[in-house]
């Protein structure tokens, strides 16, 4: 991929396409090590250079993974990782943490399993609605000013609160859920982003792989973090294949695939509304990353783009279990 960098906010520039760690920790199905590993690497001699992750991700193995990436190629990569969720692989998140204290502990220990001594992003990955938005800022600024990490990023929060954030230090990006199927985010904090200037990163841009047409509600194991998602029950699973159908059409007018629509419309979501806009799909398989990339050449016409917006006001279920657990709940 040779497109150009693009530039997220506060002197940060990144890859147009990033990717996404979370694929490769056991959250979807058991991972190889191995080609975990191959994929990453994939990833970066194919272009993406934006690495996404965090502290989270397998109780910090992913971190750990990606280390081994970095060994060798830290210099080619964008690193960004996440705080404030508190837990176990076995139990999931247990606590949401933004004390300045914890902030502190955090990015010595993300430091450590990266093997890095600089993260270009650092993003609180949940709110903690206990402390003040910007006392988690502030100490998150203090970061910055130990050359610790570079550039701030929040995820899921709503408008007031990146304002509130930005006003204590200049916010690179925010991270959110946002997709064919899930544009809640287009209310208040996509404009809050864009009269900002702060870029847009939408993690699961293709819908947790369902707008792709290729998942199957009754072959979801049974530890699949799918399962818990509303939208996923069978009911509103089979309601939802609606907007399935409406991406496999225009894929089949522009002889593509569903995932390169889906990559496709955000990106026009960019243009229309006055923001950077980098999504961060994730894949265990190399393949899938070369198909992604041949998003950023198509072109939607109008009257695709409206075809799909159109399929998705008929969209069925919550994006999450619990709507204040990301900004829907709380704007």
């Amino acid at each position: 991929m040779t497109a150009p960098l693009v530039h997220l906010g506060d002197g940060l520039n990144v890859s147009p396409l990033g990717f996404g760690g979370m694929a490769l920790t056991p959250v979807y199905g058991e991972v190889d090590p191995h080609e975990a590993l191959k994929t990453l690497h994939h990833a970066v001699d194919a272009g993406v250079s934006f690495i996404d992750t965090a502290d989270i991700y397998g109780g910090g193995s992913n971190e750990q993974l990606i280390a081994q990436l970095l060994e060798d190629r830290r210099g080619e990569v964008q690193l960004a990782t996440k705080f404030s969720l508190v837990g176990s692989p076995a139990d999931g998140y247990t606590d949401v943490r933004g004390d300045a204290a914890y902030v502190r502990q955090a990015v010595d220990a993300s430091l450590k399993r990266l093997g890095t001594d600089v993260i270009d992003l650092y993003y609180m990955h949940r709110r903690d609605l206990r402390v003040p938005i910007v006392e988690t800022v502030e100490a998150m600024a203090g970061l910055v000013q130990q050359g610790k990490v570079k550039h701030l990023g929040l995820s899921e929060v709503t408008a007031q609160e990146l304002a509130e954030a930005h006003s204590v230090h200049p916010i690179a990006a925010v991270q959110s859920e946002w997709s064919i199927w899930s544009r809640d985010v287009e209310r208040n904090v996509v404009p809050a982003a864009a009269s900002l200037g702060v870029g847009f990163v939408p993690y699961s841009p293709l819908g947790r792989g369902f707008l792709t047409g290729t998942v199957d509600a009754s072959s979801l194991g049974a530890n699949d973090f799918r399962r818990r998602i509303p939208r996923f029950a069978a009911d509103a699973f089979d309601a939802n294949q609606g907007v399935v159908a409406a991406v496999r059409s225009v894929a089949a007018e522009l002889s593509a695939t569903p995932a390169q629509v889906a990559l496709a419309w955000l990106l026009e979501q960019g243009k229309r509304r006055g923001l950077a806009v980098v999504p961060i799909p994730g894949t265990r398989k190399t393949h899938r990353i070369d198909e992604n990339l041949g998003a950023l050449s198509l072109d939607l016409t109008p009257a695709q783009l409206e075809a799909l917006d159109q399929a998705a006001d008929a969209v069925v279920g919550s994006r999450s279990a619990d709507p204040n657990w990301v900004s829907q709940g709380r704007e």
